[in-house]
Parts: C-alpha cells; structure tokens; sequence
C-alpha cells in the first residue's frame, strides 16, 4: 500500500512539493489541495502511513517521497511537518529549512563542496555515501561577486539562480577589503529580538526607492576573522569565528540554540516590528544582533583546533579521520573556544571541519551547535585570497 501511495504522489506533479521547494509556501494552489483524493484520509491512518514512509524512506533519493507527501494538502503537511524531526534529533535534511536548523548532537553530518573557478560559483552537497566522491544531494550554492571595497558571496537554495532578489535568497557572506575579516548575514532573523544591519540599501528603502516587497535586510550571525601573519611563519591559517546568534552555553549538555522553523518570504509584511531608519554611515553595523549582542561574553566562539609538527612529513598535521587527503592552506577543524572558563570535555569536539579532496572538491563536516548555512559561510571564507595571512 506505501509504494502505491507514492507512486500516485509522485505522479500528480502539479500536487506535489518538488525537491527544491519550501515546505512552508504555498507552493500548492488552493484547488490542488481541495481536490486531492488523499486529503480526507482519516487522520489515524495518515498519521501511520506517513509513519511508516518516513521510516522507510530514510535516505536521499528516496527521501522525495517524504517532500512529497508534504506537497498534497494542508492536513498532510501538518502532520508531516510533526513526524519529521529536526537535524539535531534526525540527523537528516529534509526540507530547505534543514540547512538553517543546527545539525546532530552526536556527530559530524558529512558534506562537500565543488568549486567552479570559470564562473566564481560554490556548491554544497549532502553526502550519500561515505565516499569522498558520490552524486551527492544538492543543498545551497553561492556566487562570488567582487565589488571596489570588499567581496560578496551570495548564497542561494537555487544551483542556478543566486541573485539577491531571488525567493531563494538566504544570506550572504561579506569580508573586507584584505579579505581577513568577514561577516555571515541571514536573510530573515535568527532569532527573536534580532536586529536588521543598516546599510545603505536599507536607507533606501526608508526613502522609497525601492520596492517595498523585496526589503535587502541582513541579519549578521557570525563574524570571522583571520590573523595576520606578518612574520610569514608557517602552518595553517589562524581563524576565529564569533557566532553572533548562537549561546555559548549551546555545546554543553542540555544546552539550547536557535532554531528557525520556517522560511520567510521576501515581503516587508513578514517584518512588522521592524524599522527602516536612516544611517549616518554607509558601512554595515558590525555590532551583534539581537539579545545575544549585549552580552559578549555569552555568544559561541569558534577557533582553530591546533595541528601537531610532523618531523618526518615536514608539515602540520591535523587528523580528519580520512575525509581530507591533500594538504592545503585552506584546510581546518573548529573547536569552541572556552572564553568565560576553563575548558571542558564539550571544547574538545569538532564543530566544523573542512579540506581538500581534490582539484575543486572539499569535504564539509558539521555539527550542532551550527547549520549548514552557518558551516557553508564560514568554509567559504577559506575559498577568498588572503594574502597578508599565509
């Protein structure tokens, strides 16, 4: 009977949430949803076979059939929406919301990264498999765009549309001139209280001159620094990351991040309590947002886990358990650095690590307290020259 289902699910395309589509839109139109012949499906049963097709279809491709399910009505989707479980408790990504959830408690959820040089463009995979090289499921991309005083990297759901107006715009990443400093914006707040970045486009749509539908709010979320090093010593690049949106007390047992739950559309009416005001400076706030901003000492900081002298390789050496094999400045594990305290058991766990498995291929492993999102930022910053750093 599921396979029967599914089929039929996945055969009424104009029914169906398509792989890249948000969940939380109205991607199905009102007649679809009326006219189903699931949709009065007694809620007991549904609830059982969505169960057991969550279950079931536990991987990527097969994990189609769970979007689909959330495609053929309301009741549907509700339901589905309760069954499926968030990153952290599932370590799976379902829905686009997944890459702004944080990932699993308990391990490093694997990805890769593929660059494309001609076109200045960067994609970020799910792993299928646990080798280095599979098909992968596609997640995020981002597109490199130079500008007189600093670098861009807009990142988008869409492997062919990353342009900031797009409905599948969901942050950005922006360093500075030097490239040794960067800052990750979210496209819709991070958590509650969180505050816009004023900017110059957000003067100008206080001065309506814009359209007011598709507002270019930032909500900083992390900034990244890299350290210069002015000796030219050498060994791998110095980084540290400040997780603006995320507590500090969110690697510890039992310890809380934020979690977005849905995705916003690009329309001024979803931010009602905010306020467009004039800015006497041009230049983005570099000041944390929201109530994790005011107290500095409580926000998560991330920092190079340190690599060991190899006598015989004549190198630093940082153990990926395998999932790196060639050697470049680029490659690095964060840990949490332990600001307010001594270090614990949690400060020892890699939150982030990333490398070079080929020409353009770079391995991306996460965990809770970050999301994807988050991970995919921060590894895109290594990607950006740094000259006055190596």
């Amino acid at each position: 009977m599921l396979r029967t289902i599914i089929r039929d699910l996945k055969s009424r395309s104009h029914r169906v949430v398509q792989d890249a589509s948000s969940m939380d839109t109205d991607a199905v139109s009102e007649d679809g949803l009326t006219q189903s012949c699931w949709a009065h499906m007694p809620q007991e049963l549904l609830r059982e076979v969505l169960l057991r097709i969550e279950a079931s279809e536990d991987t990527w491709p097969q994990r189609k059939s769970v979007v689909a399910c959330a495609g053929v009505c309301r009741s549907w989707r509700h339901i589905t929406k309760e069954i499926v479980k968030i990153p952290q408790f599932s370590s799976k990504l379902t829905f686009p919301i997944s890459v702004k959830q944080p990932g699993p408690r308990e391990h490093l959820l694997r990805c890769f990264i593929k660059r494309n040089r001609s076109t200045q463009t960067y994609y970020l995979y799910l792993s299928l498999t646990s080798s280095l090289a599979d098909d992968g499921k596609f997640l995020l991309a981002a597109r490199k765009c130079r500008r007189p005083t600093c670098t861009d990297y807009i990142i988008s759901l869409d492997a062919d549309d990353m342009s900031k107006g797009s409905n599948t715009h969901v942050g950005k990443l922006r360093s500075n001139f030097l490239g040794t400093k960067f800052t990750i914006y979210d496209a819709q707040p991070p958590h509650a209280g969180a505050k816009i970045a004023k900017s110059r486009s957000t003067r100008l749509v206080n001065l309506k001159q814009v359209s007011p539908r598709v507002p270019p709010v930032n909500f900083p979320v992390a900034h990244i620094s890299y350290e210069l090093n002015m000796l030219g010593s050498r060994g791998p690049r110095r980084m540290h990351c400040v997780m603006d949106s995320v507590p500090a007390s969110a690697i510890e047992p039992g310890g809380i991040a934020p979690t977005q739950t849905e995705l916003s559309l690009k329309n001024i009416d979803m931010f009602p309590s905010f306020s467009f005001s004039r800015s006497k400076s041009n230049h983005v706030e570099n000041s944390v947002s929201g109530p994790l901003g005011d107290q500095k000492d409580g926000v998560l900081v991330l920092k190079n886990k340190a690599p060991r002298w190899h006598e015989q390789l004549q190198c630093w050496c940082l153990n990926f358990h395998g999932r790196v094999t060639i050697a470049s400045v680029k490659n690095f594990q964060l840990v949490a650095s332990p600001e307010n305290g001594p270090a614990g058991p949690e400060h020892d766990k890699i939150i982030l690590q990333f490398g070079k498995v080929g020409k353009d291929v770079f391995t991306m492993d996460y965990r809770y307290p970050i999301s994807a999102f988050q991970a995919f930022a921060i590894c895109l910053s290594s990607f950006d020259t740094k000259i006055a750093c190596e």
